[in-house]
């Protein structure tokens, strides 16, 4: 049996002449940038995710700029994430000349640790003079960081939140919707998210008036009217094609959300009832609602696991196998093996199975039962 990490040819079997009406109505009004459908899906997503404003940018890893863009980050400004996420998201910091700064993460949901957040304010707000701007916590593999005291540090600290939304839309934390929590949320539409357009696309959602005007303009170069530029932003546009796809995809997603939430509980089953002691955890859902864009487990082996799986034919992943103070682009920040243990930890023993609502019991099953003949080799 062949059970892929992500099949998106099952989903859009379901979708697909609705797909291909939408996309041949944009190809005959030959209207592609900012038009119509972009419009609605920005009114669509701020509705989805319970804020008053949503503005489509090309990427996530845009989106994530254009925050903060938005709120005047730039050389020497510092700015706190986690070390274990996908790079875009400290990428975006250093792109504007800005510092990121690492805490380390929780050992069960891989988000932010808020007791090393709320130490490494107090340690980098000591001068009067402290550069730290925003803080970016990143809601990793389907479910949302503890905000509620990352909020409360904000606000004693006077900082800026920007929610890395990318993996969690539809999330929940104690009744509110991801994005909606700080003073920005940051989507991807990358085609393996739970939203997933047919490339490249994001979202930048806030409930702040002016910040979103600001994104707006940011995202056609600074302009507004058109070829008057008050300020230098970047070519950052959502086109017409991927908001007419995602616009279908998400009056599905609920359901296929649902369904993915219903697959973690059929693999937890599974994982019970085959006692593997090899496995060392499974995903913990501490939040409201966990969306699973990914379903990560900890094993002994890990690699070799891996090897032996794909030569069963079973799609894994490592969500991340570098985290981000030891990538070679960011030596000069000067952090060192063993400053994150957490994250270094997860980096050597996460795998990340096959998960999606078209996935079915029996290519569970099978996965499960490969995790235990590896294990009993």
């Amino acid at each position: 049996m062949k059970v892929s990490l992500l099949d998106l040819k099952r989903q859009y079997q379901g979708i697909r002449e609705e797909v291909l009406k939408e996309i041949e109505k944009v190809c005959d009004n030959q209207s592609f940038i900012l038009g119509e459908n972009v419009a609605n899906l920005e009114k669509e997503i701020a509705q989805y995710c319970h804020t008053k404003y949503a503005i489509g940018v090309a990427s996530g890893t845009d989106a994530i700029l254009l925050a903060l863009m938005a709120i005047g980050v730039g050389p020497g400004d510092k700015v706190i994430t986690t070390p274990y996420t996908f790079f875009a998201t400290a990428g975006s910091i250093a792109r504007l000349n800005a510092i990121p700064v690492f805490v380390d993460i929780e050992p069960e949901t891989y988000n932010m640790d808020v007791d090393k957040l709320e130490a490494c304010l107090k340690k980098e707000t000591r001068s009067k003079k402290s550069k730290i701007k925003a803080i970016i916590p990143v809601h990793l593999f389907g479910q949302c960081a503890d905000m509620e005291p990352i909020i409360q540090l904000a606000k004693k600290y006077r900082l800026t939140v920007i929610e890395d939304a990318a993996q969690t839309i539809g999330a929940e934390y104690k009744g509110r919707r991801a994005g909606s929590i700080g003073d920005f949320g940051c989507f991807s539409f990358y085609p393996s998210k739970n939203l997933g357009g047919f490339g490249d696309g994001g979202m930048v959602v806030t409930n702040n008036e002016r910040l979103a005007e600001k994104v707006r303009i940011l995202r056609v170069h600074g302009s507004k009217p058109k070829y008057y530029h008050k300020m230098v932003g970047i070519n950052s546009r959502l086109d017409e094609i991927q908001a007419a796809v995602l616009r279908i995809k998400l009056r599905h997603l609920e359901n296929w959300t649902n369904g993915r939430i219903e697959k973690a509980r059929i693999y937890n089953r599974l994982f019970d009832e085959a006692g593997l002691q090899e496995i060392m955890t499974l995903p913990t859902a501490s939040a409201d609602r966990h969306v699973f864009n990914q379903y990560v487990i900890r094993v002994k082996k890990r690699d070799q696991l891996r090897e032996y799986l794909a030569k069963e034919g079973i799609g894994t992943e490592i969500y991340y196998p570098v985290p981000l103070h030891m990538q070679k682009c960011f030596r000069y920040l000067r952090y060192k093996r063993g400053d994150f243990p957490v994250s270094e930890k997860a980096a050597r023993e996460t795998l990340a199975l096959p998960i999606y609502p078209e996935l079915t019991i029996e290519e569970q099953q099978y996965v499960v039962n490969k995790i235990g003949d590896f294990y009993k080799l």
